[in-house]
Protein backbone atom coordinates (compact mmCIF):
# COMPACT_ATOMS: atom_id res chain seq x y z
CA UNK A 1 0.00 0.00 0.00
CA UNK A 2 1.06 3.39 -0.90
CA UNK A 3 -0.07 7.10 -0.54
CA UNK A 4 0.59 9.99 -2.97
CA UNK A 5 0.20 13.32 -1.37
CA UNK A 6 -0.90 16.44 -3.63
CA UNK A 7 -1.48 19.87 -3.17
CA UNK A 8 -4.50 19.20 -5.58
CA UNK A 9 -6.10 15.88 -6.20
CA UNK A 10 -8.26 15.89 -9.12
CA UNK A 11 -10.52 13.46 -9.04
CA UNK A 12 -12.52 14.82 -12.53
CA UNK A 13 -13.70 17.82 -14.52
CA UNK A 14 -15.84 18.25 -11.50
CA UNK A 15 -14.11 17.90 -8.18
CA UNK A 16 -10.52 18.66 -7.19
CA UNK A 17 -9.42 18.20 -3.69
CA UNK A 18 -6.79 20.55 -1.97
CA UNK A 19 -3.59 18.86 0.22
CA UNK A 20 -4.93 15.73 -0.53
CA UNK A 21 -3.93 12.16 -0.96
CA UNK A 22 -4.76 8.97 -2.68
CA UNK A 23 -3.75 5.91 -1.19
CA UNK A 24 -3.40 2.83 -3.23
CA UNK A 25 -3.90 -0.90 -2.46
CA UNK A 26 -2.25 -2.81 -5.06
CA UNK A 27 -4.90 -2.13 -8.33
CA UNK A 28 -6.88 0.12 -6.65
CA UNK A 29 -7.71 3.68 -5.04
CA UNK A 30 -8.62 2.46 -2.10
CA UNK A 31 -8.91 5.88 0.04
CA UNK A 32 -8.81 9.95 -0.74
CA UNK A 33 -7.63 11.67 2.37
CA UNK A 34 -5.86 15.30 3.84
CA UNK A 35 -1.90 14.70 3.56
CA UNK A 36 -1.79 14.97 7.33
CA UNK A 37 -3.96 12.50 7.97
CA UNK A 38 -2.51 9.62 5.77
CA UNK A 39 -0.06 8.57 9.09
CA UNK A 40 -2.71 8.91 11.32
CA UNK A 41 -5.00 6.56 9.61
CA UNK A 42 -1.96 4.42 7.98
CA UNK A 43 0.38 3.86 10.36
CA UNK A 44 1.78 0.63 8.55
CA UNK A 45 2.21 2.13 4.76
CA UNK A 46 4.72 0.74 3.02
CA UNK A 47 5.86 4.01 0.74
CA UNK A 48 4.09 7.88 0.76
CA UNK A 49 5.42 9.84 -2.53
CA UNK A 50 5.19 13.25 -1.10
CA UNK A 51 3.67 15.20 -3.81
CA UNK A 52 2.19 17.62 -1.40
CA UNK A 53 3.92 20.71 -3.96
CA UNK A 54 2.23 19.23 -7.34
CA UNK A 55 -0.61 17.80 -9.46
CA UNK A 56 -2.05 14.14 -8.93
CA UNK A 57 -4.80 13.51 -11.62
CA UNK A 58 -6.10 10.50 -13.60
CA UNK A 59 -4.07 9.21 -16.38
CA UNK A 60 -5.09 10.43 -20.14
CA UNK A 61 -7.16 7.96 -22.40
CA UNK A 62 -6.03 7.94 -26.02
CA UNK A 63 -9.39 7.08 -27.77
CA UNK A 64 -7.65 5.99 -31.20
CA UNK A 65 -4.30 6.11 -32.88
CA UNK A 66 -2.06 4.28 -35.28
CA UNK A 67 1.28 3.32 -33.27
CA UNK A 68 2.86 2.05 -36.47
CA UNK A 69 2.55 5.60 -37.38
CA UNK A 70 6.20 6.30 -35.99
CA UNK A 71 7.47 4.91 -38.87
CA UNK A 72 5.88 7.50 -41.74
CA UNK A 73 7.84 10.62 -39.86
CA UNK A 74 9.88 12.36 -42.54
CA UNK A 75 9.75 9.38 -44.92
CA UNK A 76 11.27 10.60 -48.18
CA UNK A 77 8.35 9.17 -50.18
CA UNK A 78 8.42 12.07 -52.41
CA UNK A 79 4.90 12.17 -52.87
CA UNK A 80 2.60 15.05 -53.42
CA UNK A 81 -1.28 15.37 -52.61
CA UNK A 82 -3.76 17.57 -52.29
CA UNK A 83 -6.44 15.83 -50.82
CA UNK A 84 -7.43 12.76 -48.49
CA UNK A 85 -8.15 10.71 -51.47
CA UNK A 86 -4.84 11.44 -52.93
CA UNK A 87 -3.08 11.14 -49.62
CA UNK A 88 -4.44 7.82 -49.12
CA UNK A 89 -4.22 6.41 -52.43
CA UNK A 90 -0.76 7.94 -53.58
CA UNK A 91 1.04 7.81 -50.43
CA UNK A 92 -0.33 6.01 -47.05
CA UNK A 93 -1.65 2.65 -49.11
CA UNK A 94 1.67 1.85 -51.05
CA UNK A 95 4.01 3.58 -48.96
CA UNK A 96 3.11 3.11 -45.41
CA UNK A 97 0.30 0.35 -44.64
CA UNK A 98 0.71 -2.28 -47.34
CA UNK A 99 4.35 -2.88 -46.65
CA UNK A 100 3.95 -3.01 -42.52
CA UNK A 101 4.86 -6.12 -40.60
CA UNK A 102 5.97 -8.08 -37.80
CA UNK A 103 9.11 -6.53 -37.12
CA UNK A 104 7.75 -2.99 -37.84
CA UNK A 105 4.66 -3.60 -35.26
CA UNK A 106 7.57 -4.60 -32.63
CA UNK A 107 10.02 -1.43 -32.91
CA UNK A 108 6.76 0.86 -33.20
CA UNK A 109 4.61 -0.07 -30.49
CA UNK A 110 7.67 0.28 -27.86
CA UNK A 111 8.37 3.43 -29.40
CA UNK A 112 5.49 5.12 -29.60
CA UNK A 113 4.30 3.32 -25.77
CA UNK A 114 7.28 5.47 -24.65
CA UNK A 115 5.82 8.49 -26.14
CA UNK A 116 2.68 8.06 -24.40
CA UNK A 117 3.35 6.96 -21.47
CA UNK A 118 5.60 10.83 -20.86
CA UNK A 119 2.73 12.63 -21.67
CA UNK A 120 0.29 11.09 -19.13
CA UNK A 121 -1.23 8.28 -21.32
CA UNK A 122 -2.13 5.07 -19.65
CA UNK A 123 -4.61 3.55 -21.75
CA UNK A 124 -5.06 3.60 -25.73
CA UNK A 125 -7.08 2.62 -28.69
CA UNK A 126 -4.96 1.33 -31.73
CA UNK A 127 -5.63 0.37 -35.13
CA UNK A 128 -3.42 -1.51 -37.21
CA UNK A 129 -3.24 -0.94 -40.97
CA UNK A 130 -1.28 -3.57 -42.27
CA UNK A 131 -3.36 -6.08 -44.80
CA UNK A 132 -0.21 -7.61 -44.95
CA UNK A 133 1.27 -8.18 -42.06
CA UNK A 134 2.08 -11.92 -40.44
CA UNK A 135 -0.79 -13.68 -38.46
CA UNK A 136 -0.70 -13.55 -34.97
CA UNK A 137 0.97 -9.71 -35.14
CA UNK A 138 -1.91 -8.10 -33.26
CA UNK A 139 -1.43 -11.08 -30.33
CA UNK A 140 2.60 -9.78 -30.41
CA UNK A 141 1.40 -6.42 -30.27
CA UNK A 142 -0.55 -7.22 -27.22
CA UNK A 143 1.99 -9.62 -25.45
CA UNK A 144 4.83 -6.44 -25.54
CA UNK A 145 2.25 -3.89 -24.22
CA UNK A 146 1.06 -6.44 -21.33
CA UNK A 147 4.84 -6.42 -20.25
CA UNK A 148 5.24 -3.06 -20.51
CA UNK A 149 2.20 -2.17 -18.72
CA UNK A 150 -0.32 0.04 -20.56
CA UNK A 151 -3.95 -0.63 -21.23
CA UNK A 152 -4.70 -1.10 -24.45
CA UNK A 153 -7.36 -1.90 -26.95
CA UNK A 154 -6.42 -3.46 -29.93
CA UNK A 155 -7.41 -4.27 -33.66
CA UNK A 156 -6.34 -4.49 -37.24
CA UNK A 157 -7.96 -2.65 -39.33
CA UNK A 158 -10.11 -5.31 -42.20
CA UNK A 159 -11.26 -4.14 -45.70
CA UNK A 160 -11.31 -4.98 -48.90
CA UNK A 161 -8.83 -2.90 -50.43
CA UNK A 162 -6.90 -5.64 -51.06
CA UNK A 163 -9.27 -8.59 -51.19
CA UNK A 164 -11.93 -9.89 -49.60
CA UNK A 165 -10.40 -12.69 -48.50
CA UNK A 166 -7.69 -10.77 -47.01
CA UNK A 167 -10.33 -8.50 -45.59
CA UNK A 168 -11.43 -12.40 -44.03
CA UNK A 169 -8.11 -12.93 -42.77
CA UNK A 170 -7.92 -9.64 -40.85
CA UNK A 171 -11.47 -10.10 -39.04
CA UNK A 172 -10.31 -13.41 -37.66
CA UNK A 173 -7.38 -11.64 -36.65
CA UNK A 174 -9.10 -9.06 -34.27
CA UNK A 175 -11.05 -12.43 -33.03
CA UNK A 176 -8.16 -14.39 -32.15
CA UNK A 177 -6.88 -11.27 -30.38
CA UNK A 178 -10.22 -11.03 -28.55
CA UNK A 179 -10.40 -14.57 -27.62
CA UNK A 180 -6.38 -15.05 -26.27
CA UNK A 181 -6.74 -11.29 -24.40
CA UNK A 182 -9.97 -12.31 -22.52
CA UNK A 183 -7.76 -15.46 -21.43
CA UNK A 184 -4.03 -14.39 -20.89
CA UNK A 185 -4.58 -10.32 -20.68
CA UNK A 186 -5.11 -8.22 -17.64
CA UNK A 187 -4.59 -4.89 -19.58
CA UNK A 188 -5.02 -5.86 -23.41
CA UNK A 189 -8.91 -6.20 -24.90
CA UNK A 190 -9.69 -6.35 -28.47
CA UNK A 191 -12.30 -4.79 -30.73
CA UNK A 192 -13.59 -5.34 -34.02
CA UNK A 193 -12.27 -3.35 -36.71
CA UNK A 194 -13.20 -2.38 -40.40
CA UNK A 195 -12.77 0.53 -42.65
CA UNK A 196 -14.41 2.99 -44.28
CA UNK A 197 -18.00 2.40 -46.29
CA UNK A 198 -15.94 3.15 -49.12
CA UNK A 199 -12.98 0.13 -48.63
CA UNK A 200 -15.63 -2.15 -47.10
CA UNK A 201 -19.06 -3.73 -48.84
CA UNK A 202 -22.19 -4.29 -47.03
CA UNK A 203 -21.64 -8.21 -46.49
CA UNK A 204 -18.30 -7.19 -45.20
CA UNK A 205 -19.31 -4.78 -42.55
CA UNK A 206 -22.07 -7.37 -41.86
CA UNK A 207 -20.26 -9.81 -41.64
CA UNK A 208 -17.67 -7.71 -39.24
CA UNK A 209 -21.05 -6.74 -36.78
CA UNK A 210 -22.15 -10.90 -37.04
CA UNK A 211 -18.09 -11.60 -35.68
CA UNK A 212 -18.48 -8.98 -33.05
CA UNK A 213 -21.81 -10.04 -31.84
CA UNK A 214 -20.91 -13.63 -31.57
CA UNK A 215 -17.92 -12.67 -29.42
CA UNK A 216 -19.86 -9.90 -27.41
CA UNK A 217 -17.06 -7.47 -28.70
CA UNK A 218 -17.31 -3.72 -29.59
CA UNK A 219 -16.77 -2.68 -33.15
CA UNK A 220 -14.86 0.61 -34.48
CA UNK A 221 -14.30 2.08 -37.96
CA UNK A 222 -13.50 5.88 -39.45
CA UNK A 223 -16.49 7.39 -40.40
CA UNK A 224 -15.97 11.00 -42.75
CA UNK A 225 -12.41 11.84 -42.40
CA UNK A 226 -12.69 14.05 -45.11
CA UNK A 227 -15.41 15.05 -47.83
CA UNK A 228 -14.30 11.96 -49.68
CA UNK A 229 -16.54 9.46 -47.91
CA UNK A 230 -19.95 11.34 -48.07
CA UNK A 231 -19.35 12.32 -51.79
CA UNK A 232 -18.81 8.33 -52.31
CA UNK A 233 -21.63 7.41 -50.27
CA UNK A 234 -24.24 9.80 -51.81
CA UNK A 235 -22.76 8.73 -55.48
CA UNK A 236 -22.97 4.63 -54.29
CA UNK A 237 -25.92 4.16 -52.55
CA UNK A 238 -27.60 7.65 -52.69
CA UNK A 239 -27.83 8.70 -49.19
CA UNK A 240 -25.32 9.82 -46.43
CA UNK A 241 -22.98 7.45 -45.14
CA UNK A 242 -24.43 7.29 -41.36
CA UNK A 243 -27.74 6.80 -43.37
CA UNK A 244 -25.56 3.82 -44.76
CA UNK A 245 -24.55 2.45 -41.26
CA UNK A 246 -27.52 2.72 -40.03
CA UNK A 247 -29.73 1.28 -42.43
CA UNK A 248 -27.71 -1.83 -42.56
CA UNK A 249 -28.25 -1.64 -38.87
CA UNK A 250 -24.92 -1.56 -37.75
CA UNK A 251 -25.18 1.75 -35.31
CA UNK A 252 -25.63 1.57 -31.84
CA UNK A 253 -24.12 1.88 -28.57
CA UNK A 254 -21.06 -0.62 -29.26
CA UNK A 255 -19.96 1.43 -31.91
CA UNK A 256 -16.47 3.18 -31.98
CA UNK A 257 -16.30 5.85 -34.78
CA UNK A 258 -13.27 7.46 -35.22
CA UNK A 259 -13.08 11.15 -36.92
CA UNK A 260 -16.41 11.80 -38.02
CA UNK A 261 -15.65 15.37 -39.40
CA UNK A 262 -17.93 15.58 -42.19
CA UNK A 263 -21.58 14.48 -40.49
CA UNK A 264 -23.75 16.78 -40.49
CA UNK A 265 -26.80 17.48 -38.32
CA UNK A 266 -29.01 14.88 -39.23
CA UNK A 267 -26.37 12.54 -38.78
CA UNK A 268 -25.46 13.49 -35.63
CA UNK A 269 -28.74 13.16 -34.79
CA UNK A 270 -28.97 9.26 -35.55
CA UNK A 271 -25.16 8.53 -33.91
CA UNK A 272 -26.57 10.44 -30.67
CA UNK A 273 -29.82 8.23 -30.68
CA UNK A 274 -28.05 5.09 -31.33
CA UNK A 275 -25.37 5.56 -28.46
CA UNK A 276 -22.26 5.95 -30.96
CA UNK A 277 -19.40 6.50 -29.15
CA UNK A 278 -16.95 8.75 -30.97
CA UNK A 279 -13.44 9.97 -31.18
CA UNK A 280 -11.80 13.03 -31.88
CA UNK A 281 -8.50 13.99 -33.54
CA UNK A 282 -8.03 17.50 -34.06
CA UNK A 283 -4.45 18.04 -35.01
CA UNK A 284 -4.84 14.74 -37.67
CA UNK A 285 -7.23 16.32 -39.13
CA UNK A 286 -5.53 19.02 -40.14
CA UNK A 287 -2.56 17.03 -41.80
CA UNK A 288 -4.56 15.48 -44.54
CA UNK A 289 -6.57 18.91 -44.72
CA UNK A 290 -10.01 16.95 -44.06
CA UNK A 291 -11.70 19.89 -41.59
CA UNK A 292 -12.81 20.45 -38.59
CA UNK A 293 -15.43 17.97 -37.10
CA UNK A 294 -18.30 19.73 -35.33
CA UNK A 295 -17.44 18.45 -31.99
CA UNK A 296 -19.03 21.14 -30.11
CA UNK A 297 -22.71 20.63 -31.81
CA UNK A 298 -22.06 17.03 -31.01
CA UNK A 299 -21.26 17.25 -27.17
CA UNK A 300 -24.17 19.87 -26.76
CA UNK A 301 -26.43 17.10 -28.41
CA UNK A 302 -25.23 14.17 -25.63
CA UNK A 303 -22.63 12.31 -27.26
CA UNK A 304 -19.84 11.46 -25.33
CA UNK A 305 -16.69 12.32 -27.35
CA UNK A 306 -13.12 11.55 -26.49
CA UNK A 307 -9.52 12.68 -27.81
CA UNK A 308 -7.09 10.81 -30.02
CA UNK A 309 -3.73 11.25 -31.19
CA UNK A 310 -3.82 9.21 -34.46
CA UNK A 311 -1.09 8.42 -36.04
CA UNK A 312 0.27 11.96 -36.25
CA UNK A 313 1.41 13.53 -33.27
CA UNK A 314 1.90 11.25 -29.97
CA UNK A 315 1.91 13.82 -27.22
CA UNK A 316 -1.33 14.14 -25.44
CA UNK A 317 -0.71 17.81 -24.33
CA UNK A 318 -0.59 19.36 -28.12
CA UNK A 319 -3.48 16.99 -28.86
CA UNK A 320 -5.44 19.01 -26.39
CA UNK A 321 -4.17 22.14 -26.72
CA UNK A 322 -5.40 21.73 -30.43
CA UNK A 323 -8.97 20.50 -29.38
CA UNK A 324 -8.73 24.00 -27.05
CA UNK A 325 -8.01 26.28 -29.11
CA UNK A 326 -9.19 24.98 -33.22
CA UNK A 327 -13.10 24.88 -32.06
CA UNK A 328 -13.10 28.58 -31.05
CA UNK A 329 -11.21 29.90 -34.45
CA UNK A 330 -14.07 27.51 -36.28
CA UNK A 331 -17.02 28.91 -34.11
CA UNK A 332 -15.76 32.16 -34.01
CA UNK A 333 -16.75 31.73 -30.37
CA UNK A 334 -14.09 32.23 -27.70
CA UNK A 335 -16.88 30.05 -25.06
CA UNK A 336 -16.92 26.58 -26.78
CA UNK A 337 -14.59 23.90 -25.80
CA UNK A 338 -13.25 25.42 -22.11
CA UNK A 339 -10.62 23.90 -20.93
CA UNK A 340 -12.48 21.41 -18.20
CA UNK A 341 -14.11 19.87 -20.82
CA UNK A 342 -11.15 19.30 -22.63
CA UNK A 343 -9.77 17.11 -19.74
CA UNK A 344 -13.07 15.37 -19.55
CA UNK A 345 -12.69 14.44 -23.13
CA UNK A 346 -9.30 13.21 -22.29
CA UNK A 347 -9.75 11.46 -18.99
CA UNK A 348 -13.60 10.45 -18.42
CA UNK A 349 -14.50 10.38 -21.55
CA UNK A 350 -11.89 8.39 -23.33
CA UNK A 351 -12.56 5.87 -20.55
CA UNK A 352 -16.09 5.38 -21.49
CA UNK A 353 -15.68 5.20 -24.85
CA UNK A 354 -12.86 2.79 -24.44
CA UNK A 355 -15.13 0.77 -21.82
CA UNK A 356 -12.57 1.05 -19.26
CA UNK A 357 -15.39 0.91 -16.64
CA UNK A 358 -12.94 1.86 -13.76
CA UNK A 359 -10.48 4.30 -15.16
CA UNK A 360 -10.49 7.85 -15.80
CA UNK A 361 -11.45 9.25 -12.35
CA UNK A 362 -9.45 9.11 -9.44
CA UNK A 363 -11.99 7.45 -7.19
CA UNK A 364 -12.47 5.20 -4.23
CA UNK A 365 -12.67 1.63 -5.87
CA UNK A 366 -11.86 2.78 -9.57
CA UNK A 367 -8.03 1.50 -11.14
CA UNK A 368 -4.71 3.15 -9.92
CA UNK A 369 -4.50 5.07 -12.83
CA UNK A 370 -2.57 8.13 -12.09
CA UNK A 371 -0.27 11.03 -13.25
CA UNK A 372 1.79 13.13 -11.03
CA UNK A 373 2.40 16.61 -12.43
CA UNK A 374 4.96 18.70 -11.35
CA UNK A 375 3.53 22.96 -10.90
CA UNK A 376 6.84 23.60 -13.35
CA UNK A 377 4.72 26.60 -14.90
CA UNK A 378 5.65 29.77 -14.60
CA UNK A 379 2.43 31.71 -12.81
CA UNK A 380 0.50 30.20 -10.07
CA UNK A 381 -2.13 27.60 -10.75
CA UNK A 382 -5.10 28.14 -8.59
CA UNK A 383 -8.50 26.63 -7.88
CA UNK A 384 -9.73 28.64 -10.81
CA UNK A 385 -7.30 28.41 -13.31
CA UNK A 386 -5.94 24.92 -12.94
CA UNK A 387 -7.88 23.29 -15.81
CA UNK A 388 -6.95 26.32 -18.10
CA UNK A 389 -2.81 25.94 -16.71
CA UNK A 390 -3.06 21.94 -17.40
CA UNK A 391 -4.70 21.94 -21.21
CA UNK A 392 -3.24 25.48 -22.20
CA UNK A 393 0.21 25.49 -20.69
CA UNK A 394 0.68 22.13 -19.71
CA UNK A 395 3.94 20.05 -21.07
CA UNK A 396 4.37 16.38 -21.57
CA UNK A 397 7.76 17.47 -19.71
CA UNK A 398 6.26 18.57 -16.68
CA UNK A 399 5.17 15.06 -16.07
CA UNK A 400 7.21 13.11 -13.36
CA UNK A 401 4.72 10.13 -12.25
CA UNK A 402 2.95 7.68 -13.80
CA UNK A 403 0.77 4.82 -12.36
CA UNK A 404 -1.03 1.88 -14.39
CA UNK A 405 -3.26 -0.47 -12.38
CA UNK A 406 -0.67 0.91 -9.31
CA UNK A 407 2.38 -0.30 -11.40
CA UNK A 408 5.08 2.53 -10.98
CA UNK A 409 5.61 2.57 -15.00
CA UNK A 410 7.56 6.46 -14.72
CA UNK A 411 9.71 7.15 -11.67
CA UNK A 412 10.90 10.80 -11.48
CA UNK A 413 10.49 11.44 -14.93
CA UNK A 414 12.55 8.26 -15.75
CA UNK A 415 11.13 4.89 -17.58
CA UNK A 416 11.09 2.27 -14.62
CA UNK A 417 11.06 -1.01 -17.59
CA UNK A 418 12.24 0.04 -20.29
CA UNK A 419 15.79 0.87 -22.41
CA UNK A 420 14.53 4.14 -23.75
CA UNK A 421 17.67 4.35 -25.65
CA UNK A 422 17.60 1.04 -27.15
CA UNK A 423 13.93 1.29 -27.98
CA UNK A 424 15.01 4.16 -30.11
CA UNK A 425 18.03 2.84 -31.82
CA UNK A 426 15.92 -0.66 -32.13
CA UNK A 427 13.30 2.11 -33.84
CA UNK A 428 16.04 3.83 -36.15
CA UNK A 429 17.27 0.78 -37.43
CA UNK A 430 13.73 -0.63 -38.51
CA UNK A 431 12.97 2.61 -39.79
CA UNK A 432 16.01 3.35 -42.33
CA UNK A 433 15.23 -0.01 -43.87
CA UNK A 434 11.82 0.48 -43.92
CA UNK A 435 12.30 3.70 -45.91
CA UNK A 436 14.31 1.44 -48.60
CA UNK A 437 11.90 1.59 -51.89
Amino acid sequence: MIAIKSKYLISSADEIYTNSAAVVENDIIKDILPNEEVEIKYKNIEEIIDKSDAIIMPGFVNGHMHQYGVLSRGIPANVHFTDFEGFLNDYWWPFIENRIGLKEVKATTKASAIELIESGVVAFCDTLEAPNTEEGTLIEQGKILEEIGMKAILSLESCERISFENGLRCLDENSNLIKWSRENSKLINGIMCTHTSFTCSDRFIKKAKEDAKKLNAPMQFHLCESIYEPNYAEKHFGKKAVDYYNDLDILDETVLASQCVKVNDEEIDILKEKGVKVVHMPLSNCEVGGGFSPVPKMIKKGIKVALGTDGYINDFFEVMRGAFLMHKSVEEDASVMPANLVFRMATEHGAYVLGLQNSGKIAVGNKADIIVMEDEFKTPVTLDNIFDQIVVQGKKEFISNVYIDGRHILKEKQLVDLDKKAIVKEMKEVACEFWKF
